[in-house]
């Protein structure tokens, strides 16, 4: 095989956040510029002023599914006491999707709205996010806390954008 996605046609871009530093609090947009090779302007990615920077890897910008956070919800599956609400401004991720199998499009291309993303590594959830919200996250969370992806051709985006693979 030569790593096709099964059955993915395509979804859509629900939220995009930007934090100006590691720690700030999340700024929702309508709209942003990402800058192919760099990051969302404003971001703590491009300015090199988040937890991991300089990046140790692919980190233009981060995704993760709607999927992930409404399972949290449901206590699905039941790895902690009982559901956690986790909003979409407080998962520390840049771009919220749903429809998109944010797992296997690691080393893929597709497509948000104009713009042109590559799949990086799986993001795995770490300790800091529940020392943030005082959630046990990490367990929840692991295999399904998103994707690090490259910029390949900048643009802006905008919420309410198709995200299709290319």
């Amino acid at each position: 095989m030569s790593g096709t996605i099964t059955n993915w046609s395509g979804g859509q871009l629900l939220h995009i956040h930007t934090a100006p530093a590691a720690s700030y609090e999340m700024e929702e947009h309508q709209e942003a510029r990402l800058i192919a090779g760099k990051g969302i302007e404003g971001d703590r990615y491009l300015l090199g002023t988040g937890t991991y920077s300089p990046k140790p890897d692919v980190r233009d910008v981060t995704l993760i599914e709607i999927e992930a956070l409404e399972a949290l919800a449901r206590n699905d599956p039941p790895l902690q006491g009982g559901p956690i609400i986790l909003k979409p401004i407080d998962h520390r991720r840049n771009l919220t999707t749903r429809g998109v199998p944010l797992n296997h499009l690691v080393g893929k291309r597709f497509r948000v709205g104009d713009v042109i993303l590559e799949g990086g590594r799986l993001n795995f959830p770490c300790k800091y996010l529940e020392e943030l919200l005082g959630q046990p996250l990490y367990l929840p969370l692991y295999n399904r806390s998103g994707l690090n992806c490259r910029i390949i051709n900048g643009g802006v985006i905008r919420v309410g954008d198709p995200i299709e693979p290319v």
